[in-house]
């Protein structure tokens, strides 16, 4: 499906939208919400184009000049566009941080980048700047987008609200209008766009740098896999700062005039999705794997005949997604009405499909949703491919792949024993006969970023001389779809000399009502065995029927009752692994894993060393006899 306008920069990606939009003054580009307790408040393209003018204003007289970086530590919203779109439309660069980076970490990307600037959000958030300011030489002003509810935080020439800034910038716009307007005729596709610097489990983030061709390339070659139209509507809540809703979520969206509603936060997903009734989420796995939770709890917990009619609903919804149709479509629209709508209400009613990447999709509940009629199209890219790799298609989804390589790109698997090139796959040729053998999964093509900011030698260690970027993930072709197996670090060896992928392995688990989270651990040792975190409001209800007496989660997951449930589960799912694969053992985690604790990364996934120093007491018990 081709984009609404023509670009070759994000800065024309702009103006042309603008441009087409200018005369329809009520077509909507995003929407936000004012306060928990109110509607969404729509806001059109006439608006966005002069609030941008407004701040790219503000910023031209303040010094910001083209190829220079400014920083935003910010949650998804309205302000978060403008800033991006600014700094786009007069050549400058988008370094953006995750808002969970402690102020050490975002001091080390402000002094990395030399960010001149830098845009924050809350009062939790502009507390972190005011802490590093005078430690960052290059930076000289810090601007929030909300007033802080300590009045402290605002002293200093140094800290400005936006509000004031964009009255400032209105002034300035018409005697500089000439001067953005040459800015943004200069933008070149080579030019660097954004800075993206990746949250490394170890040693310092590296930034990566992405231009407006790697970005633009990346956008138009997904519009040319999934069809995205000017009558949809987007629901954004993963970070923006992350390269999969940056491109995916915003530029991607706006390229089709398509609808972007943020939600108030990760947390209230849920209770935007009724509200903005999108028809596109873009996800990572976590927000399905707890929606197929919750539906198999409730059905559960359900009479007999509930639980009797929800498995035929699954066997059916299943069939028809297979392809069967006749009876079978009859049955479809009985199991709808008693079982799927209902799920459908719950993401709004309007959903033409789900996006999910940064991590696997358990197969099993891919399959789920598809069965109830939600298609959920599975994609696969690093950050520094900008960052879409491979993409299923609507109505062609295969289920534990990532699909087929986008235009433009070409994939390679590289085999790990002696680094031979086994097989590959460019994205203008769709062999469904490939099948190969496992190994990296390499990339090369317009997408692939020019390299980590002022660090040369991790540029030479990701991108050799074939230019073939090495994601370190492990993966195979199979019928022509690309299918991940896990990343090289995460690789288990065994005692005996076995190499052991865990994701696979954990992926079993996620579908366990009792088990919120799970890593496998056994490096060197004779048999794997797992650290989990127990899904705390199951065990909980188990407990009060139970009536069994706590006065700390400690107390519960020490139980007898409590450890023999996850026996049970370990043994049910472990039956299905080879020999050297099964969990043996396992340790209850007594808290969640989360980003702010430092254990998840900001897309959800485990950072295993974190854990493994944080539990390192809970594993050298499991193995204190382990030879």
């Amino acid at each position: 499906m081709p984009t609404v306008v023509a670009f070759e920069t994000l800065t024309e990606l702009f103006l042309n939208l603008k441009k087409k939009y200018e005369e329809d003054t009520k077509k909507t580009a995003f929407a936000r919400k004012p306060s928990s307790d109110e509607p969404y408040e729509t806001i059109s393209w006439d608006e966005v184009a002069g609030d941008v003018q407004t701040l790219s204003a503000y910023l031209v007289r303040h010094g910001i000049e083209a190829g220079d970086r400014v920083a935003i530590l910010s949650e998804n919203r309205y302000e978060w566009a403008v800033f991006d779109l600014a700094l786009q439309l007069i050549g400058a660069v988008n370094v953006s941080l995750y808002t969970s980076l402690p102020a050490g970490q975002v001091k080390y990307i402000l002094q990395n980048s030399e960010a001149k600037m830098f845009f924050v959000s809350t009062g939790i958030q502009l507390k972190k700047a005011r802490e590093i300011f005078e430690d960052c030489e290059h930076l000289n002003r810090i601007i929030a987008f909300d007033k802080p509810n300590i009045e402290s935080y605002l002293d200093g020439p140094y800290v400005m609200l936006f509000d004031e800034v964009m009255a400032e910038g209105l002034k300035l716009y018409p005697q500089l209008e000439q001067e953005i307007d040459n800015r943004s005729k200069a933008v070149e596709p080579e030019d660097l766009a954004t800075l993206i610097y990746t949250s490394g489990t170890t040693g310092q983030p590296k930034g990566a740098m992405l231009t407006h061709r790697n970005i633009v390339s990346n956008i138009k070659a997904a519009h040319q896999m999934i069809h995205i139209t000017e009558k949809d509507r987007c629901l954004s809540f993963l970070p923006l700062c992350h390269s999969f809703e940056r491109t995916a979520g915003h530029y991607a969206m706006m390229a089709a005039g398509a609808e972007i509603y943020y939600a108030e936060s990760v947390d209230t997903v849920a209770k935007n999705m009724t509200e903005a009734q999108p028809t596109i989420i873009i996800s990572v796995p976590r927000l399905f794997e707890k929606i197929y939770n919750l539906v198999k709890k409730s059905v559960e917990e359900g009479t007999a005949i509930k639980q009797k009619i929800f498995e035929w609903a699954q066997r059916v919804g299943q069939e028809y997604a297979g392809g069967e149709r006749g009876w079978v479509s009859v049955q479809k629209k009985v199991a709808d009405k008693l079982v799927f709508d209902k799920l459908k209400e719950r993401t709004g009613g309007r959903i033409r499909f789900f996006v999910s990447g940064g991590a696997a999709l358990p197969p099993k509940i891919g399959d789920f949703f598809m069965g109830a009629g939600l298609h959920i199209i599975e994609g696969y890219g690093l950050t520094e491919t900008s960052p879409i790799m491979c993409c299923n298609t609507l109505g062609d989804e295969r289920m534990g792949t990532v699909g087929k390589v986008l235009p433009g790109v070409t994939v390679a698997i590289q085999r790990l024993e002696d680094s031979k090139i086994v097989a590959e796959m460019s994205g203008e040729d769709y062999p469904t006969d490939l099948n190969s053998e496992q190994g990296e999964i390499l990339c090369r093509g317009p997408n692939v970023m020019e390299g980590y900011w002022k660090n040369d030698q991790a540029t030479r260690e990701m991108i050799d001389e074939d230019d073939f970027l090495h994601t370190g993930d492990v993966g195979r072709f199979t019928e022509g779809n690309l299918q991940i197996t896990d990343r090289i670090k995460h690789m288990i060896v065994n005692a005996g000399g076995k190499n052991i992928y865990p994701g696979p392995i954990e992926d079993l688990f996620k579908t366990s009502k009792w088990i919120d989270q799970l890593m496998m651990v056994g490096e060197r040792r004779t048999y794997m065995a797992a650290l989990i975190v127990p899904d705390f409001e199951a065990l909980q209800d188990f407990a009060r029927e139970g009536e069994l007496r706590y006065d700390s989660t400690e107390e519960l997951i020490a139980k007898e009752e409590v450890q023999n449930i996850y026996r049970r589960e370990i043994r049910n799912q472990s039956r299905e692994l080879a020999s050297h694969e099964k969990i043996r053992d396992f340790r209850l985690v007594p808290n969640e894993f989360t980003v702010e604790t430092g254990e998840l990364t900001p897309t959800l996934k485990i950072k295993r060393r974190i854990v493994e120093d944080k539990y390192d007491y809970l594993i050298d018990d499991i193995f204190d006899n382990d030879d």
